[in-house]
């Protein structure tokens, strides 16, 4: 596959994954998720030589989400299901996730919505000091998904992530390290060096020992994030329904705020 919304580079061992739509902030979209889907089945496969992975945004952003302006359109009348949407996309969480190589996350700018289960599925994330989270779904009237429902309350706790995704407020660098949301943050023209140290040094380590080791970690805190992701569904099909999404899409489209009526 000819990739044009991603970057990977392969040398030593260490597979570079870049997100690379920098014009939009990395948004997510259909050939985004089919092509994250073909490099990792090319960085899975035993010919690789692969024993690490750095995954990292392009330009001045990690991910922004989902694009928003990447639907066709529909007749009038009908809505977009947004749960067979991420019906489609949480194979790719549930991949990262359990992913046999080590992954680092190296977090150049916004992570927001989906960019933030994106970064909080992988093994390591350290962060540039301008980096920033953000839990925008309920500012288009939306809940969280793509994994962060999962993620959140397990790294900063139910309190920390009630407010997060209900205030839909930025979460700065230095604070999601204190919060135990990123390993760690360093000043950002440390971090693409220092993350690509990093999956380097693990390149050179016991692949085995850290696949069993991360998959037992997982084992400890989990639920089950396959029946989180699949909740997660549940409630965007439901969502993706409502008066108060449409109009959150469309205030976010014309640059408004949104006057949501709870319908």
């Amino acid at each position: 596959m000819q990739y044009e919304t991603i970057e990977l580079g392969i040398d030593q061992g260490v597979a570079t994954l870049a997100l690379a739509r920098p014009d939009r902030l990395n948004a997510f979209n259909v050939r985004m998720q089919d092509e994250l889907f073909d490099a990792l089945d090319r960085i899975e496969s035993p010919q690789s030589g692969v024993r690490a992975v750095l995954l990292t945004g392009r330009g001045r952003g990690f991910c922004s989400g989902v694009d928003l302006t990447d639907r066709k359109p529909l007749p009038e009348g009908r809505k977009h299901d947004l749960g067979a949407a991420l019906e489609a996309k949480n194979p790719l969480f549930s991949r990262l996730y359990r992913f046999p190589i080590p992954v680092v996350c190296a977090v150049n700018g916004v992570a927001a919505g989906m960019g933030v289960g994106l970064a909080l599925a992988c093994d390591i994330v350290i962060a540039a000091r301008s980096a920033s989270f953000v839990l925008a779904f309920s500012r288009i009237g939306l809940a969280p998904d793509c994994g962060v429902s999962f993620f959140l309350p397990r790294l900063i706790g139910l309190a920390r992530a009630n407010a997060c995704s209900l205030l839909g407020e930025r979460i700065a660098a230095e604070r999601a390290e204190a919060w135990g949301l990123v390993w760690k943050t360093v000043d950002d023209d440390a971090l693409a060096a220092e993350s690509a140290a990093l999956a380097a040094r693990l390149a050179t380590g016991p692949t085995r020992a850290y696949r069993l080791t991360a998959a037992t970690l997982k084992e400890g805190v989990e639920a089950s994030l396959e029946t989180v992701l699949q909740r997660e569904a549940e409630v965007q099909r439901e969502l993706g329904y409502t008066a108060d999404y449409a109009e959150g899409v469309q205030a976010f489209l014309e640059k408004r705020a949104a006057r949501f009526t709870g319908a």
